[in-house]
């Protein structure tokens, strides 16, 4: 057995082609794609996944092609949020035809394909330190549905990502700079003190930071029509990013959610107004210097 010193290159393993092989592939199949846009935040619980499929949505409603990638692999919910919990990966000619939601985006996510009570496993050859290479198989399922799915022409595919300030500066290493990033926060110091250590990781790449979107921003009140606070306003300012624009919490959209349903047609109240702006502000940053 030869040590990490010992191994000159690959080590025989040709593992630089295969690398190259890929991104060859990742390229062909995204070259239809005007804009990647990677929605992330370094906290967890602030709706980044319901706010990227309501984003998703009022694209859609916009007339823009679409889609979603659902990158948070060991807690997807993309699918349920789409209404394709149970929809199939079906082989087309040039690679995987991508589910859509009907009349809406299309969503590759393996919340699709693993029910919600199972988890993702990769079977390990080390027993018991399996984190020493899950990073690395979480990586290359990534790059094997980039590269394997037929994305087709589409102004945006939003990639969900999964939460951590970390895991934002290696997805966005990963995705490389034609990929833009969102950050999704809420009025709380807890929480902008998390995400603005996602900020200041992803300022150490070249990818683009297009704005943050502040989620949560009060409670929409059905019975009386009016926003409510629903956090303390926080003592410390704003992100320092361009903010995209500020949606308030609605029970109305939530129960959408999760029955997997989109908002109707002419649907109107502060949330779906507010995801509407931000969709248009979101293409005229994509649009900017392009």
């Amino acid at each position: 057995m030869r040590s990490y010193h010992e191994i000159t290159g690959d080590g025989g393993s040709a593992v630089v082609d295969q690398v190259a092989a890929r991104r060859d592939r990742i390229r062909e199949n995204l070259a239809g794609v005007r804009f990647r846009v990677a929605v992330a935040s370094g906290k967890g619980g602030v709706g980044k996944s319901t706010l990227t499929w309501q984003l998703a949505s009022a694209l859609a409603e916009a007339g823009r092609p679409v889609a979603v990638l659902d990158a948070d692999f060991n807690g997807p919910t993309q699918a349920r949020l789409a209404g394709l919990r149970d929809a199939l990966l079906v082989p087309g000619e040039r690679g995987l035809l991508v589910p859509r939601a009907p009349a809406g985006p299309g969503v590759v996510s393996l919340g699709s394909l693993v029910p919600e009570t199972e988890s993702l496993e990769f079977e390990s050859v080390a027993a018991g330190d399996s984190h020493t290479w899950r990073a690395t198989r979480e990586f290359t399922l990534l790059g094997e549905l980039l590269g394997s799915v037929e994305w087709g022409r589409l102004d945006v595919l939003l990639i969900d990502l999964p939460p951590g300030a970390e895991r934002s500066f290696q997805y966005a290493e990963f995705l490389g700079p034609e990929t833009g990033f969102v950050l999704v926060s809420i009025p709380s110091e807890l929480a902008r003190g998390v995400v603005s250590r996602s900020v200041a990781a992803l300022r150490r790449t070249p990818n683009r930071l297009l704005g943050y979107v502040e989620n949560m921003k009060g409670y929409y009140c059905e019975d009386c029509g009016t926003v409510r606070p629903l956090f303390p306003e926080p003592d410390g300012g704003a992100l320092d990013l361009p903010c995209l624009g500020s949606v308030p919490f609605d029970p109305h959209l939530a129960r959408l959610c999760d029955r997997g349903e989109r908002w109707p047609a002419g649907a109107a109240g502060p949330a779906v107004g507010a995801l509407r702006e931000i969709a248009a502000r979101l293409i005229a940053a994509l649009e900017t210097d392009r």
